[in-house]
């Protein structure tokens, strides 16, 4: 006997399939945001004080690029997925929640297209 009704069963939505998936994305940004925030704090920190060229010449370096730019898509993925619970568990008017959902979404990829240009710019050696 099942427990799945036979209509979700027609159309392919009996269980959730996706949120043992979600679960685990999330946990794994968070794994990975550790080591890369640390790197990132502890960076940063020392070129505080520090003159533009000098900041614009460490981040030209291909490694402190590769990580800033898993930094940032880490952490803005990693946002997104949160921020999908959130809004699930808190918002209760489906257009409302839809338009979050969305937003969300849409401001994330945003930060992360600008990141990663503005990062590229600087390494393929654009205006310094």
């Amino acid at each position: 006997m099942s427990l799945v009704h036979p209509l979700a069963r027609v159309i392919g939505r009996g269980s959730a399939k996706s949120g043992v998936q979600h679960w685990w994305i999330q946990r794994l940004t968070a794994i990975a945001l550790v080591p890369l925030t640390l790197w990132a704090v502890f960076a940063v920190a020392g070129k505080v004080g520090l003159g533009h060229a000098a900041v614009h010449a460490w981040l030209s370096d291909p490694l402190n690029a590769a990580l800033m730019v898993a930094w940032v898509v880490s952490m803005l993925y990693h946002a997104q997925l949160g921020l999908q619970v959130v809004i699930e568990d808190y918002v209760h008017a489906p257009w409302l929640e839809m338009g979050c959902q969305i937003a969300v979404k849409f401001a994330c990829a945003l930060g992360i297209i600008i990141a990663v240009l503005s990062i590229l710019r600087i390494v393929i050696g654009g205006a310094g």
